[in-house]
């Protein structure tokens, strides 16, 4: 035990790096058990069967991860973590700018970063003085975790909010967009579609191109929580 204090502060004294400080080591090894458990729930529990989007559910889990361990490792300095936190800031505006992320995505991602910051800043400190330990205690982590996930499982497979799906096309016969034909309207998108249309909406009408934009609303299970079931023109690639 000596030998390893003494190892420590040579290094401190030349590097400025000790070799290990237990207590820190062993706090940030628990917190990063229980961050990277509940985001991988989240992410592979709750968004993925239905969006089945692999590549947003690794963004989900590396940008989160990343941000506890920056955090985590910078928390002790209020400056540094918010420089950090100002980087991913810039780093998302500039890469997420030119795609149009759909708003149960954007959800997804805040929520894993707030589940990451507050697993890496949930962490205790011992006053000498007073004798006492001041902060946040490992039940109340996981009490925070819980409710991260009870909210993630309660909006996902809950009627608290509208399961149905909508879907924008464009939609060539205007002839039966009149009020008096919706009910024509409405059989002749259900054939095209083979869709049963709860209901819809016609949008803008352009009589030079015979054309408008129509938007239905359906009850698909596979379509649920779909990042383009709402696009209404084709993606450039």
């Amino acid at each position: 035990m000596e030998l390893f204090n003494e190892i420590n502060y040579q290094l401190g004294n030349m590097v400025g790096v000790t070799l290990l400080d237990p207590m820190q080591f062993m706090s940030l090894a628990i917190r990063f058990i229980i961050n990277f458990s509940v985001v991988t729930v989240i992410a592979r529990c709750f968004y993925y069967p239905k969006s089945q989007r692999r590549d947003y559910m690794f963004i989900f889990l590396i940008m989160s991860m990343s941000i506890f361990m920056l955090v985590s490792l910078m928390g002790n300095d209020s400056m540094n973590t918010g420089a950090a936190l100002g980087l991913f800031a810039i780093f998302g505006i500039i890469r997420y700018r030119t795609e149009a992320i759909p708003i149960r995505e954007m959800t997804y991602l805040f929520m894993l970063v707030a589940v990451s910051v507050v697993n890496a800043l949930g962490r205790a400190e011992y006053h000498p003085k007073a004798d006492y330990w001041d902060g946040v205690g490992i039940v109340t982590l996981l009490f925070a975790n819980i409710i991260f996930i009870f909210l993630a499982w309660l909006f996902e497979s809950s009627k608290l909010v509208n399961n149905s799906c909508s879907k924008f096309i464009k939609y060539d016969n205007i002839s039966l967009i009149t009020p008096d034909k919706r009910d024509e309207l409405k059989a002749d998108l259900e054939k095209r579609t083979g869709l049963k249309i709860l209901r819809l909406e016609v949008g803008v009408i352009d009589f030079l191109k015979d054309c408008c934009l129509i938007r239905i609303y359906y009850d698909e299970p596979m379509d649920r929580g779909s990042s383009i079931e709402q696009m209404s023109k084709m993606p450039q690639v």
